[in-house]
């Protein structure tokens, strides 16, 4: 049986009341992604806002529809900087990384 609260939480049944905020461990298996990689982004400011509640850090379903809606925003500004058939790659101006950035992020 694991020791800590969070990978305990993991492995205890589900109640059907929602969940209204994730741990990371919960956040990471839900979106794919591997803490490592959470923390990477959250120290480029790219990952979602979180919370702290005691000791635990905790991502609410609103920061993670959020985050989710800005990675969604940024890929569809990154597929229309793509050449459109029969355009040359150089014929596209690609985005700096400043309008790439959802504002507040720079």
């Amino acid at each position: 049986m694991p020791k800590s609260r969070t990978k305990l939480a993991a492995v205890l049944p589900r109640s059907s009341t929602p969940r209204l905020a994730l741990s990371i461990p919960e956040f990471c298996e839900a979106h794919g992604i591997s803490e490592g990689f959470f923390h990477k982004l959250m120290k480029q400011g790219a990952g979602p806002r979180v919370m702290k509640v005691g000791r635990r850090t905790l991502i609410t379903s609103e920061a993670a529809a959020e985050w989710r809606a800005k990675l969604q925003a940024a890929t569809v500004v990154e597929r229309k900087a793509q050449p459109a058939p029969g355009l040359e790659p150089d014929e596209v101006i690609p985005l700096s990384r400043a309008q790439r950035m959802p504002e507040g992020r720079q």
